[in-house]
This record gives C-alpha cells, sequence and structure tokens, in this order.
C-alpha cells in the first residue's frame, strides 16, 4: 500500500513536470495572405510573434495529462465535453494499447479536451492564422506556398495516409523554425475553428457535414489550388467542439515570452 501511494505522488510530480517543461520553438511574427478570405478582402494579414510546440502532441504527453486530470480521461468526462468517439480506440481510459506507439499524435480528442490541455501548460490552441502562418513555411522558407511540387508532396502525404494511424510525430525534417509535421500526420485543431465556416448558416449544427463533405467549406478560399488546406478546413468545419476523430489532433502555442529571440 505504502509503495501504492508513493508511486502515485511520483506520478503526479512527474505530470506537473511534464507540463511546466514543454519544449517550443519560436516563430517570429510577420505579414502574409491567408489562403482564406472569410471577409472577401484578400487583406494581408498581421501576426505577432508566438511559441508553438514543435510537435503535435503525443498519445504519451497525453496519457500524463489525464492521470494529472482524470476529469479528462475517457470513462469520467462530461459528454458535454466530448463525443463517444472520444479515446475510443484505446484500450483502456489509462492505456492506448501494448502495441501503439507512445509517440504518435493523439487524436479522437474533442476541441474541449485540446484546449483544456493547453491550457494545463500555460498555453492554447492556436488560432487558424498562427497555424497557417507557420505551416507556409519549409525547412530553408518562411513562405513556401508557391512551391507546386511542394504542395503536390504535401496533397501526396495526406492522400497516402487516408485510413492509416498517423506514424510517430518529429520523424521528418523541421522546417525553418523547428517545427516539424505541420503539414502531415493529422490535422489539427485551431481555437477559432468555428470562424473558419464560410457564413453564420454554416455554424448550424444541421448544415455544418454538408458543407464538410460537399465542399462548401472551400468557397472562402481565394487559392482554389490549395487543395491540401481545403481538405483541413472542410474537416474541422464538420467538426462540433465536442466531437473527436481518428484524423484530428492539436499542438499548443504560447505568446512569446518577453526578451526571447528567434
Amino acid at each position: 500500500m505504502r509503495a501504492f501511494v508513493l508511486w502515485t505522488v511520483f506520478a503526479f510530480a512527474v505530470c506537473g513536470h511534464a507540463a511546466a517543461s514543454a519544449e517550443y520553438r519560436v516563430v517570429p511574427g510577420g505579414t502574409f495572405v491567408s489562403a482564406l478570405s472569410l471577409d472577401g478582402s484578400g487583406a494581408p494579414v498581421k501576426i505577432a510573434g508566438f511559441e508553438m510546440r514543435p510537435v503535435p502532441v503525443s498519445i504519451g504527453d497525453y496519457l500524463v495529462f489525464i492521470r494529472a486530470h482524470p476529469e479528462w480521461r475517457r470513462d469520467r468526462v462530461s459528454p458535454l465535453y466530448a463525443d463517444s468517439g472520444y479515446l475510443a480506440s484505446w484500450a483502456g481510459p489509462l492505456s492506448a494499447g501494448p502495441d501503439v506507439d507512445l509517440r504518435q499524435p493523439v487524436t479522437e480528442v474533442s476541441w474541449f479536451a485540446a484546449r483544456a490541455f493547453c491550457a494545463g501548460e500555460n498555453g492554447r490552441l492556436p488560432s487558424w492564422y498562427q497555424w497557417e502562418f507557420a505551416a507556409a513555411a519549409d525547412d530553408g522558407r518562411r513562405d513556401a506556398r508557391d512551391d507546386p511540387l511542394r504542395s503536390e508532396r504535401i496533397l501526396h502525404t495526406l492522400l497516402a495516409r487516408t485510413g492509416h494511424a498517423p506514424g510517430a510525430a518529429g520523424a521528418g525534417r523541421a522546417d525553418i523554425y523547428g517545427l516539424y509535421d505541420m503539414n502531415a500526420l493529422v490535422w489539427e485543431w485551431v481555437d477559432d475553428y468555428a470562424a473558419m465556416f464560410v457564413n453564420a448558416d454554416a455554424r448550424d449544427p444541421d448544415r455544418q457535414n454538408l458543407l464538410g463533405f460537399c465542399g462548401g467549406a472551400a468557397l472562402a478560399f481565394d487559392n482554389r489550388s490549395a487543395y491540401a488546406l481545403m481538405m483541413r478546413v472542410a474537416a474541422l468545419s464538420a467538426m462540433g467542439p465536442a466531437d473527436s476523430s481518428g484524423n484530428i489532433g492539436f499542438r499548443c502555442v504560447r505568446d512569446m515570452q518577453q526578451g526571447k529571440q528567434p
């Protein structure tokens, strides 16, 4: 019994440390033109510098989180914050399964749960503009979106992994900011995903699936050749905040620490 108590105390200490010491990379601010034109203006968007997790939150990270915050366990979470698909493929409330690579991005997590995780390490989900700004980079350029070969590779990667579990995060090459897998492995929740819908009517739950799967979300795109981004927006626009999907994970951002340089 004493050993169990000591292990429990140790586990919670590790959980607290893991949240406090999570690694983030600096993404310097800048100005860019978003592929999404929600107001139809196509005006450049100013992005303040921020810090971002270099890889999507992993299954291992999320296990640490739910051990420290048991209210987010699969068997305890409120149905207001997570649907029946929440961590549904896991072997148990505290086990993803013996053959699961804990470095894989966690999926089957609701928007509410993703926000709670980020808040637990003094962060938040990125805005769409923050995510899109960071995802525009490759390993040598801050904005590589005009490269047709890069766009083709991203689309091929996304189509090839459809129906398959994502691989381990961070296995490829980092971009210019030190971020991995921004355009691969999984879709990612953003904090303001509901604002990405084509119009106010799209926020009606009865119409979300229609817009998501019939391409309605793509109507807001200035660049209709950005197929990978259109697929991402369509996937998110089909979701409610308590919904979960085996294709959607997340990563967190923080405000730039004072005095920190790229």
